[in-house]
């Protein structure tokens, strides 16, 4: 297989193609501090594009509670448990990835899950873990613990489902890195869907050939973030475009978060796959499992998650997330507000980096009412 460098595991790997990036590659953030699983982001997912026959129990996007849910069910202990324990402690990863534990005659390590795995999307939610015994208080971190994981498409650099497709049908756009599966060449093989170790390429029974996440490219064109961002109601999200860490601007919010402040990681980077999607991990989880979901510098992305009223850029990136439903291509902080703009430079939102505090007395001699509840 070529080689290919993969920053998030800081080293070169084995893919089955060669190493192109794009002329800017399609990125999403996610704070899971925030998410309070209110599924707003599945159902306009599922509205806008998997109403039809065949796709009752798909979903591109899905909010999962972890540690015990799944979709489909089990997808991301399956995988772990055929790839091992895997040496993640450093910044360079010196594991294997999947495509380099590939069995011989096979591209990636992968499994295909039964049509059954897909009939609980809301499998372990808020189910916690841990004990808590009688006379117990509340500490942190916590007892008992669990936290939500909205998941779609990770538009990977190296993506497994391209590079399982004997059939080429699946490809990269070079203009934005969105990976899109061309359905009039797709034979329905179902490769994609076993080599995917994020399970985010669908097999649709009715048509027989497969389906999933198209970043809501027509929207992206169009300078619009994503259904699933701007329609979240506890403005977790924020989608945008990355560069390469050589390449990171200060005044790319999602460069800036990733990147600079290195707050956001992504999801099991272990796998190899690079993928455009990353998580503010949840700061009252413990390190261990943390460490296994998003890899290397997770205490370090907290640490610095909990300093951000002392970083006014990175607040101030924080504070874009939900402002806009338009694409932020850089920002500024200017005195007391955050500002965003789009590719050309124009103005999109200004968002205060402290919402002001209005005091009202308590009786109002002119309209002669209480400002307050008196009962």
């Amino acid at each position: 297989m070529p080689k290919v460098y993969n920053w998030q595991i800081g080293r070169e790997m084995e893919y089955p193609y060669e190493g192109v990036r794009p002329q800017k590659q399609f990125a999403m953030i996610m704070d899971t501090n925030k998410c309070i699983a209110c599924q707003t982001c599945t159902v306009a997912c599922k509205t806008t594009w998997t109403s039809g026959r065949g796709q009752e129990a798909m979903f591109w996007n899905n909010v999962e509670t972890k540690p015990y849910g799944y979709y489909p069910l089990g997808w991301d202990v399956k995988i772990l448990d055929k790839l091992g324990v895997q040496d993640i402690s450093g910044p360079v990863y010196q594991g294997k990835t999947l495509f380099e534990s590939a069995p011989a005659g096979e591209r990636i390590l992968g499994y295909l899950p039964d049509d059954l795995d897909y009939a609980h999307p809301n499998i372990g939610e808020d189910d916690s873990t841990g004990l808590m015994e009688q006379g117990a208080f509340l500490q942190v971190p916590h007892m008992q613990w669990m936290y939500y994981l909205p998941r779609i498409c990770n538009h990977c650099t190296y993506a497994a489902c391209l590079g399982s497709c004997p059939r080429q049908s699946i490809y990269k756009r070079p203009e934005d890195g969105i990976v899109l599966l061309d359905q009039q060449r797709c034979r329905g093989y179902r490769e994609c869907v076993r080599g995917c170790p994020y399970k985010k390429t669908h097999f649709n029974p009715m048509t027989r050939v497969s389906e999933k996440c198209i970043g809501c490219y027509p929207a992206v064109e169009n300078n619009r973030q994503t259904q699933c961002t701007i329609t979240c109601i506890g403005k977790i999200r924020t989608q945008g475009f990355i560069a390469p860490p050589d390449k990171a601007r200060e005044d790319n919010p999602i460069d800036y978060i990733v990147h600079v402040a290195k707050v956001a990681k992504p999801l099991y980077p272990q796998f190899g796959l690079e993928p455009n999607v990353y998580y503010i991990p949840p700061v009252h989880v413990p390190p261990q499992y943390l460490y296994q979901m998003f890899g290397w510098g997770v205490e370090k992305a907290i640490e610095n998650y909990r300093k951000a009223p002392e970083d006014k850029k990175l607040l101030g990136a924080l504070l874009l997330f939900g402002a806009t439903p338009e694409i932020i291509h850089h920002y500024k902080v200017e005195g007391r507000y955050t500002i965003g703009y789009d590719e050309k430079d124009g103005e999109l939102v200004r968002v205060p980096l402290k919402e002001p505090i209005y005091l009202r007395v308590v009786y109002d001699d002119k309209y002669q009412t209480h400002r307050s509840n008196i009962t």
